[in-house]
């Protein structure tokens, strides 16, 4: 059966600091994590007309939310670190480009995937330019219809672009009884691909549902500690939480087996001690 391959993701829960970045990579490297996952935007252009001069308190004060997307974004500098620094221990890491200036940016660096996030499934300007690339893509299905899923799957194949879904539920933190595991198994059997789940909610054993459900990719938001500042804070797991995947998910396939019959030897012993006849 194939490994899970578990996926960190950081997304903005640096808050625009590489030092705490690469402290939650370095945990997700201890914890038997495979990668870590960031977001690369041009707020300029990503940010919706109706939300750029929203005021927000944050921490550098009441700002215009435009102006705290611009605080919180990698620029090449930062990602040159980020990039040197998961060669330098050995743990895979990618993004999600929301606009076609962040997918040309990223492209920089080789990364082995490609993420189309949730918010982007219906972009199909970007999801044209992402399969064209021809690199694995992880496709979240959240805030998606089953259409909107059925025409980004479309794009993909006319571009001969490999893809995984990644069943999703877009809410932060999202509810457990929300979360309809068993739509990993619709997406299989609909679209004959291989299917992912990433998850928000702030408990492990989702996750471990989901890969004894199938699911081939785990995707969790994770930080160092869910009360520092971020909107994507509390909808992740921390150190503890981090250490419990990390150590179950690869048991999983091991426990589920490979569905054939068979008679251990230790059976046959038990068997031979137990047989009167």
């Amino acid at each position: 059966m194939k490994k899970i391959y578990l996926i960190g993701e950081i997304g903005i829960n640096h808050n625009g600091n590489v030092k705490v970045a690469k402290k939650i990579i370095s945990e997700a490297k201890k914890r038997g994590f495979d990668a870590v996952k960031f977001q690369k935007r041009n707020p300029d252009v990503s940010t919706p007309n109706k939300k750029k001069y929203e005021i927000r308190n944050t921490p550098w004060g009441d700002i215009t939310y435009l102006d705290y997307k611009k605080k919180i974004e990698f620029n090449e500098k930062n990602f040159d670190q980020i990039n040197k620094f998961c060669k330098e221990i050995d743990i895979d890491w990618f993004a999600s480009a929301w606009d076609l200036n962040s997918l040309k940016f990223l492209n920089k660096y080789k990364l082995k995937y490609n993420k189309v996030a949730s918010a982007m499934i219906k972009n199909t300007k970007l999801l044209e330019a992402i399969s064209k690339q021809k690199k694995t893509t992880l496709i979240s299905t959240g805030m998606s219809t089953m259409k909107d899923v059925e025409k980004a799957v479309k794009i993909f194949r006319k571009n001969k672009c490999k893809f995984i879904l990644m069943h999703c539920v877009s809410t932060y933190p999202a509810k457990e009884e929300n979360l309809n595991l068993r739509m990993i198994n619709t997406l299989k059997k609909k679209f004959n691909c291989e299917v992912g789940y990433s998850g928000h909610e702030k408990s492990v054993t989702p996750s471990l549902y989901a890969a004894v459900l199938g699911a081939t990719f785990i995707e969790r938001h994770i930080t160092i500690d869910r009360t520092m500042w971020g909107t994507d804070q509390s909808a992740s797991l921390e150190l503890n939480g981090m250490s419990v995947i990390g150590e179950m998910l690869p048991k999983i396939n091991k426990i589920l087996g490979d569905g054939k019959k068979k008679f251990l030897k230790d059976e046959k012993i038990k068997f031979l001690s137990q047989k009167y006849w």
